[in-house]
């Protein structure tokens, strides 16, 4: 069986029915397109997966973000890796869960412009959000 970790491409498709991505975002209060978009993804009440094809939203769903301290900063990583997620987008994070995202080949999308869920998931499938580097990455620990 051969896996690919290739980064999900929203704008192009060479075939098939068009490209899907399971995005996160990182959510203050209940999940939702309208919802208000957590600045720090360790902190988030929840995350909002979102269900993208043919570069509109499909669906909507929860996961529930376990409390910071129960295994720290990387935990979100397996959680959201489980969910089957592609991508995330965060107005910020650590090196040590952007590189684990990176290694569980989960593309980490930076977008520090748009508070609310929806405008997010917008700037990613516009192609508006950069993929984060290390130099966007928070440097301190929380």
């Amino acid at each position: 069986m051969t896996e690919t970790n290739e980064t999900p491409d929203v704008l192009e498709t060479p075939e098939g029915d068009g490209p899907t991505m399971l995005l996160a975002v990182p959510t203050m209060g209940a999940a939702g397109m309208e919802a208000q978009r957590a600045g720090h993804f360790g902190h988030c009440d929840c995350f909002t997966v979102v269900d993208i094809a043919n570069g509109q939203p499909q669906g909507v769903r929860e996961v529930a973000n376990p409390p910071h301290e129960e295994g720290g900063c990387l935990r979100p990583v397996k959680l959201l890796a489980d969910e089957g997620v592609d991508a995330i987008v965060a107005a910020g994070m650590g090196m040590r869960p952007l590189m684990g995202f990176q290694q569980a080949g989960i593309t980490v999308y930076f977008d520090n412009r748009h508070p609310v869920v929806g405008d997010a998931v917008s700037a990613v499938i516009s192609g508006e959000a950069p993929v984060m580097g290390s130099d966007q990455a928070c440097n301190h620990h929380h």
